[in-house]
């Protein structure tokens, strides 16, 4: 909601209120800005909380209602927080896990963490991310950490990076796959015609055996009718 302000140039007035000015044309001007406000908080809020907020006159006034409604207490926080903290650290990028769903997943972390007051800079982010990857973004890692500065380097830009990484190695997985599968079939194929060829050996081999015997039968039948 508060992105939504910013967009309209009405957080400041939001958060702050104003206070009536002597000129009366700037008078009308913020109340007709604060009125857009309380509209735009009203028309984001569903019925069941619209009534809490029913008696406010001012987009100031509606917006504290709603965070003394919502907002938990100091003790919730410090609890969400402390989960949110080992949640981040103990994270690491599954084996079977992307890049865009791994930094999704710690920017989603990280984003509850922001909502609860925590302080975590991008750079942070960065490094979490970068010691967190699996085996085979080594060599990329290696390369950023030489190549870039980290104190400037974006989570977007890191994303990028291990993204085209990541495309490269499937699209290497893939060559590799298909000519596995070349030299299986010509492995296959070449056995096939081996065993055919041997095939044909043994069956000639048997055929001269026979032959062989039957002369030797007559070369003795011949020898005992001469003798």
């Amino acid at each position: 909601m508060k992105t939504l302000f910013r967009a309209e140039d009405l957080w400041d007035l939001v958060e702050k209120g104003y206070a009536d000015p002597d000129e009366e044309t700037r008078l009308r001007e913020n109340t007709k800005k604060d009125a857009k406000a309380l509209y735009l908080i009203q028309q984001t809020l569903p019925d069941s909380v619209l009534s809490r907020i029913a008696s406010a006159t001012t987009s100031k006034e509606a917006w504290i209602t709603l965070q003394n409604a919502f907002r938990p207490s100091p003790k919730v926080i410090m609890v969400r927080l402390g989960t949110l903290r080992q949640e981040f650290e103990m994270s690491y990028m599954r084996s079977n896990e992307t890049v865009h769903n791994y930094v999704s997943r710690m920017v989603g972390i990280v984003s509850q963490m922001r909502f609860y007051g925590e302080n975590v800079s991008d750079q942070t982010v960065v490094a979490k991310l970068l010691r967190s990857l699996t085996a085979r973004f080594d060599h990329i890692v290696a390369a950023i950490v030489e190549s870039r500065d980290l104190t400037t380097l974006t989570i977007g830009e890191l994303s990028c990076s291990l993204r085209a990484h990541e495309e490269r190695l499937n699209i290497n997985r893939s060559v590799e796959r298909l000519e596995g599968v070349f030299q299986v079939k010509g492995e296959t194929s070449n056995a096939k015609e081996g065993v055919k060829v041997s095939g044909r050996g043994r069956v000639r081999s048997r055929v001269i055996g026979r032959g062989r015997s039957a002369n030797e039968r007559a070369f003795n039948n011949d020898r005992k009718f001469h003798n």
